[in-house]
């Protein structure tokens, strides 16, 4: 029996309900469980969870403890303890549909040269959310590009500049990673131990992880695709549908995303002094209108992270 796929599930501190229907969903994949291994990293969590959660019911699973803090340090773990050529990386809030793991194996044998795939995730909220929450469905990590697959390398986009990110690219939540392509990333990591600090540690909603991977293939020649036959449901919290968590999460996205940008040498903006920051926060507080709406106050913090992001750059390269 051929065995395919590593789906590797980083989690602090889980919350219990949610990792039992995460396990639930891949108890249920269609693909043979002889086919796959199942990697379980516990991120310095509180409570020991391979005392606690059961995985008996996969015959290639293991449990691992990462001691280090920190989103990248759990991947980079599980990447280094990873078996097989296919990384399925499953947040502890992620529930895949039935065909998703054998969707995967097919989509990647028709489809050699990409390094990276990923397809819809749609919420399940615990509680009704305001209408307003659609703005931000970007930052929960929230993707549907529609029932037509796409693909993008960089070489043979006609209409994506050179140094664009293309919208639908893979997201954390799901991504499916060749090894190859995992180890060059890590590899990358090690050299320059600063992009340990893109992803989430703790309570930090830095979230510039999974950017920093898909451009890491990109660069190497690499394609990404979107399809829509791989889908997972994002179970989302009621304390993650606050005006003051999205203002957060807004903010460190936007400060995150410049400097991933930096990491691979891309500047579509200039570095601004650190002295303007305030003000152009100011400024930004008025012409957003920051007071009139939970919107329009989390739009304004995406801003002030955007400012914060520039006025940070090293000062040794020259704006484009």
């Amino acid at each position: 029996m051929r065995n395919l796929i590593t789906v590797i599930i980083c989690t602090h501190n889980p919350r219990q309900e949610y990792l039992d229907r995460v396990l639930k969903a891949l108890n249920n994949q269609t693909l043979l469980k002889q086919e796959w291994e199942l990697l379980l990293i516990d991120n310095a969590s509180q409570r020991l969870l391979a005392s606690e959660i059961d995985l008996s019911w996969h015959p290639n699973s293991r449990h691992i403890r990462e001691e280090t803090l920190g989103l990248t340090a759990a991947r980079l773990r599980g990447i280094k303890e990873a078996n097989n050529d296919i990384l399925v990386f499953v947040d502890d809030d992620n529930v895949l549909d039935p065909d998703y793991l054998k969707n995967t194996v097919a989509i990647l044998e028709q489809n050699p040269k990409i390094g990276a795939i990923g397809g819809k995730c749609l919420p399940e909220f615990e509680v009704e959310p305001e209408p307003w929450i659609t703005q931000f469905y970007i930052c929960l990590a929230l993707k549907d590009h529609g029932d037509e697959p796409k693909i993008y390398f960089r070489q043979q986009a006609l209409d994506i500049p050179a140094n664009d990110y293309p919208p639908f690219a893979p997201i954390g939540a799901g991504l499916i990673l060749k090894k190859e392509l995992a180890e060059i990333y890590a590899e990358l990591v090690s050299q320059d131990t600063s992009r340990l600090a893109l992803g989430r540690t703790g309570k930090r909603l830095v979230s510039g992880e999974d950017n920093d991977i898909i451009l890491t293939l990109l660069e190497a020649g690499w394609g990404v695709g979107y399809f829509p036959q791989l889908q997972l449901t994002h179970l989302i919290s009621a304390n993650r549908l606050t005006k003051d968590y999205l203002a957060r999460l807004n903010y460190a996205s936007s400060r995150s995303w410049i400097q991933v940008l930096d990491c691979h040498k891309i500047r579509p903006w200039k570095k601004i002094p650190q002295w303007s920051v305030l003000p152009r926060q100011l400024k930004a507080f008025f012409s957003c209108q920051a007071w009139k709406s939970s919107s329009a106050f989390i739009q304004w913090r995406g801003n002030c992270g955007m400012f914060e992001g520039l006025a940070a750059l090293p000062a040794n390269k020259t704006g484009l």
